[in-house]
């Protein structure tokens, strides 16, 4: 979720259900360094909370004084990314890098636990790959640290995001006797009715939800109402999504600056018009142009039309 669970994507997210959320990861070197970057992703909003700023990296020391840097800007949490597979961060011995050395796990847990007062958690994968699964070692291990919870993604780093999650081995975790912390399940859950599935069926404390919720914020309430009521809501009318998309823009500009947050907000127009046929060149000039007025314009002329008809019109050209 980097460069994607920003401020104002989190803003849309808390507004549409979201419990609890957390920072893009950060880089433990770069907070120590003052990278420009990290220290950005520090930012956080009382609307937001309860918020866990999440850190990575490779380091003991440098872990340790992330921690404490992070603690300083008063979050509700500090997370600890043992999950990410992207090689550049895989390659630098962090995130789903140190999968493959427990010890390193231990030790770098123990230096950010001792280094706040804030409580630590920890997201990660089932292992490396299929032959060395360990997550049930390292779940009863992190706990042994002083974690407060967990949250496992239910693939090995091989996997990347490909193949199916198997949250069999969430549950084996969660069914441990060992095990007395919260335990979060994450993976392929972009529904109500699999969080309200995954949720029964494999006993987890809760879920955290990625990817489905880019460009698709509502998926929180729409899992409580689900949950609450056994029903499904109606999906976003367009009027609802060019709104979101607006109030989107527009949190951009305020925290990045207009040339930016431009830029940057073109990464989201198509996920919050997914499969809506017949709009393609609306879509193409929310992706293309750097008017600010054209944009808003055309957000508006998306919240303007009638969904029957173009899907009845899209129907129509595909049988010519």
């Amino acid at each position: 979720m980097e460069d994607v669970s920003d401020p104002p994507f989190r803003s849309l997210c808390k507004m549409h259900g979201a419990d609890l959320m957390f920072t893009e990861f950060i880089s433990s070197e770069g907070l120590i360094r003052n990278a420009i970057k990290s220290k950005k992703k520090l930012d956080i909003f009382d609307e937001e909370r309860p918020i866990g700023i999440q850190i990575f990296g490779g380091d003991e020391e440098a872990m340790a004084m992330s921690a404490e840097i992070v603690e300083a800007v008063n979050p509700d949490l500090v997370d600890i990314n043992f999950g990410c597979p992207v090689k550049k961060v895989v390659c630098k011995g962090a995130g789903a890098g140190v999968l493959k050395d427990i010890k390193l796990i231990e030790r770098l847990t123990k230096a950010v636990v001792k280094s706040t007062r804030l409580p630590v958690t920890v997201k990660t994968r089932l292992g490396w790959d299929e032959q060395s699964i360990n997550v049930e070692e390292v779940a009863e291990m992190l706990q042994d640290c002083g974690i407060q919870a967990l949250t496992i993604h239910a693939r090995t780093r091989s996997q990347m995001y490909k193949g199916k999650a198997n949250w069999e081995w969430i549950a084996k975790v969660k069914n441990n006797p060992r095990i007395r912390i919260p335990i979060f399940g994450n993976g392929d859950v972009d529904s109500p009715e699999k969080a309200m599935e995954y949720k029964n069926k494999y006993g987890v404390d809760g879920i955290m939800i990625g990817r489905a919720a880019i460009g698709n914020p509502w998926i929180f309430n729409q899992i409580k109402h689900y949950r609450k009521t056994g029903q499904l809501l109606s999906p976003p009318t367009l009027k609802e999504r060019a709104n979101a998309c607006l109030l989107h823009l527009e949190k951009s500009l305020q925290w990045k600056g207009e040339r930016v947050g431009l830029i940057e907000m073109r990464m989201h127009y198509a996920n919050y018009f997914k499969n809506i046929p017949g709009i393609k060149p609306l879509k193409h000039i929310l992706v293309t142009s750097d008017d600010l007025s054209e944009i808003k314009e055309t957000l508006h002329i998306i919240s303007e039309l009638d969904m029957n008809v173009i899907e009845k019109e899209h129907s129509l050209k595909q049988i010519v």
